[in-house]
């Protein structure tokens, strides 16, 4: 049984002995490349998600501006309360405050006058965004009626519309028309 041992142990030694430096660096170096692999997958996927994730927000912040310009400026005297309900329902903040204030003024010179006016947008661009908030650069035509003239030629706007989450949904907070 001794000689068994002994045998065994030199059998253990010969193959220790036969790992050489070479193989023992080259095995270590290929698990080094399979590890930097694996984080370097890891952070192309961080960022696939990250550029998803941007992208998403730009589209709802985007939407939500375009449907407040086409709100704020598609209105028409014969359909005033819901127009101006649909209005306030897509702002918030200081603006929603504002037009909340002055809707009986703003629904009796629409009346009088007899104002229709359609919006249609033709482009938007985001100028800044967080996860909550954005500046949306709009433009957009409209075309009025009223009750001095039938229809006049389309009016093109150019506008920078702040958007704010509010309760989870994009809503208009500010307006700035742009020269």
């Amino acid at each position: 049984d001794v000689e068994d041992a002994d045998e065994t142990d030199e059998a253990v030694v010969t193959v220790r002995r036969r790992v050489s430096w070479p193989v023992l660096v080259s095995t270590t170096l290929a698990a080094l490349l399979v590890c930097g692999l694996f984080a370097a997958s890891g952070y192309l996927l961080w960022q696939h998600h990250q550029t998803a994730d941007r992208q998403a927000r730009v589209a709802e912040f985007s939407a939500a501006a375009r449907q407040g310009v086409i709100n704020l400026m598609s209105l028409d005297f014969n359909n005033g309360d819901a127009d101006i309900k649909r209005l306030i329902d897509s702002t918030t903040g200081q603006f929603r405050d504002d037009f909340e204030k002055s809707k009986n003024d703003f629904l009796t010179v629409m009346k009088e006058s007899k104002v229709v006016t359609k919006a249609d947008v033709k482009a938007t661009a985001v100028q800044s965004m967080t996860s909550d908030s954005a500046v949306v650069l709009v433009a957009a035509s409209s075309e009025v009626s009223n009750s001095a003239s039938d229809k006049q030629p389309p009016r093109g706007w150019r506008l920078s519309v702040t958007v704010e989450r509010e309760d989870g949904q994009p809503k208009m907070s500010k307006v700035e028309f742009v020269p």
